[in-house]
């Protein structure tokens, strides 16, 4: 039985402890497939620094399952994929403007341009129960485009 390196290991501001098994051992475990990835490198894990942290951890991942937690988080993944969005592809961290007025104006039409984008990615995208060969893919399309019967009705 080859050595284990125990060490302190700093990522990204938190502490951990390392753990790394000698190349040997994990070369000729039968359960490697299992545990680790790598073709040539041994198994290395990076511990929580106590118990109690471990147990917070574990109590996170398993309240994670749970379909309550995830319907909330869904709501924040939406959210994060328009800021994302925005960032991206419609330069929302940078203002071209000075004053809190102007700033304000452009992340209103920041978001009005990301609707728009949106609508149009909607607009171009096949519905699910579309009809191959039908002019118009989706049924609210349908009822808007339909000319008025009078000059005096509205399309809308």
């Amino acid at each position: 039985m080859g050595k284990l390196q125990w060490r302190p290991l700093r990522i990204s501001g938190h502490d951990y402890i390392q753990v790394k098994f000698a190349k040997a051992d994990c070369q000729g475990c039968p359960v490697r497939p299992q545990c680790a990835t790598s073709a040539t490198r041994p198994r290395a894990l990076a511990l929580l620094p106590t118990r109690k942290l471990h147990e917070i951890q574990a109590h996170n991942r398993l309240d994670q399952t749970t379909e309550e937690w995830q319907r909330r988080y869904a709501i924040r993944a939406g959210i994060e994929a328009t800021l994302s969005q925005n960032v991206r592809a419609h330069g929302l961290r940078r203002s071209r403007y000075r004053g809190l007025k102007k700033t304000h104006v452009q992340h209103v039409l920041t978001a009005l341009a990301c609707n728009i984008a949106r609508v149009a990615d909607w607009l171009d995208a096949e519905p699910k129960n579309a009809t191959p060969g039908h002019p118009l893919p989706h049924p609210v399309l349908s009822r808007r485009m339909t000319p008025p019967t009078s000059p005096t009705e509205s399309r809308y």
